[in-house]
């Protein structure tokens, strides 16, 4: 450098960047307003003690097989380029993962009406709780995931040649389900207990 170059100024954050802050807060906006509204407005049933399954896990079991077959369908698009498919795939995915993530908050809350406060930690119910909020957990981490690959094929990203990051996020959900089903026996088997 000579004495009259200068030292460029640090770059801005990235649009992509910003997109992918707004966009997280949006969708996690989305996913609190309406657990917030269903634990408001539709009454859970209360058995202190008891494990009791909300009905919301099966609708939310199906948003999930919803989001992973979306998943599946936009890797199958954009391995034959099939962009605007692809992108709807992603799209009705992020739907189905905020949908899942609103209602699976609602289902933990009917969950935790049921904890006795001196069964806390030792009761069946307890460990469902633990198990389903850390899966929700995980879940979330997914959203973020999906929400980020699906910025990136809206700004053209992807192409027939390169879409790891699809593929990973699709086999990430996909994995994600199959804990859920482990979490939903576990479920049948504590509610048979007497």
């Amino acid at each position: 450098m000579t004495a009259f170059q200068t030292i460029p100024p640090p770059e801005a954050p990235s649009r992509l960047a910003l997109r992918f802050i707004f966009v997280s807060v949006a969708v996690y906006t989305g996913a609190g307003t309406l657990a917030f509204v269903l634990v408001r407005w539709l009454p859970a049933a209360v058995a202190p003690g008891r494990v009791v399954f909300p009905p919301v896990f099966w609708f939310t079991s199906l948003l999930l097989v919803l989001n992973s077959s979306l998943l599946q369908k936009a890797v199958h698009c954009v391995r034959q380029e099939r962009q605007p498919p692809f992108r709807r795939s992603l799209m009705g995915a992020l739907a189905a993962g905020t949908l899942f993530v609103g209602f699976q908050s609602y289902g933990l809350k009917c969950l935790m009406r049921n904890q006795v406060a001196d069964e806390a930690s030792t009761g069946a119910n307890a460990f469902i709780a633990i198990m389903a909020t850390l899966h929700v957990m995980h879940l979330s981490l997914a959203l973020l995931f999906l929400i980020w690959v699906t910025l990136n094929a809206l700004a053209d990203r992807y192409d027939h040649e390169y879409f790891w990051g699809v593929r990973v996020c699709t086999w990430f959900w996909h994995g994600l389900g199959i804990v859920w089903l482990c979490i939903l026996m576990v479920f049948v088997i504590a509610t048979e207990m007497p």
